[in-house]
């Protein structure tokens, strides 16, 4: 099969042309296999699509369009209305998404306790004194007074939770950068839950050059230099 281990991008399937030569083209959003409910999406045109092969197989066949270029994925799920993110809100945020960080991190922690793989080492070594401090708030909904007062005074804490984030998003390529489509699987999967994230990736771009610098990234979650 020549189309083996052949690499198209998302949307694109490999063909053989009569040369027996492998090639991308885009993926039929007809053919692509039937899904179940909650594998539907909310595309950027608020349309919901039956899943990720159907929303990026219709991207490629407006490759070239101004469509094209806009539609990207929105968030996971069929499209509801999502609310507007107030400056409150948006200003509390980061509050919410560094103890949420910290505590997905103890989690990967805990399971590793008893099957590793999840952490490298390092990570272990490093989430383990975070594990430790018997003074760290545990996972729950808490007050944004709570919060603050905590990342106030347990600042070493929450430090590497944001390194990591940004760290496990910074893959394709990896070179101290998030471009949309990296931040694309965080983003898309906590929309439906935390209305403001959008905003706040917006924000957190302060030169505007649609990407987000290790030193911007940190700035909107509050570590210092």
């Amino acid at each position: 099969d020549p189309c083996w281990n052949f690499h198209c991008k998302r949307g694109k399937v490999c063909r053989a042309d009569k040369q027996g030569k492998p090639h991308c083209i885009c993926q039929d959003p007809a053919a692509c296999p039937p899904t179940k409910d909650y594998e539907h999406v909310c595309g950027t045109d608020n349309k919901t699509y039956d899943g990720t092969c159907q929303l990026f197989g219709t991207k490629c066949q407006l490759e070239g369009t101004k469509m094209g270029r806009q539609l990207h994925l929105d968030y996971m799920g069929s499209c509801k209305y999502i609310p507007p993110c107030t400056d409150y809100e948006v200003d509390q945020f980061p509050l919410r998404m560094r103890d949420w960080l910290k505590n997905i991190l103890i989690q990967y922690y805990e399971r590793d306790l008893n099957t590793s793989g999840i952490l490298t080492e390092k990570q272990r070594n490093k989430v383990k004194k975070i594990y430790q401090n018997d003074k760290r708030l545990v996972a729950g909904d808490h007050p944004v007074e709570l919060l603050l007062h905590d990342f106030e005074k347990n600042y070493h804490m929450y430090v590497y939770p944001v390194h990591w984030q940004f760290h496990q998003l910074d893959q394709h390529p990896v070179d101290r950068l998030l471009t949309h489509s990296e931040l694309a699987p965080l983003r898309a999967s906590l929309v439906p839950m935390e209305h403001c994230i959008t905003r706040f990736f917006q924000e957190c771009d302060g030169d505007q050059d649609k990407l987000i610098a290790l030193k911007e990234w940190c700035h909107c979650f509050g570590i210092k230099e």
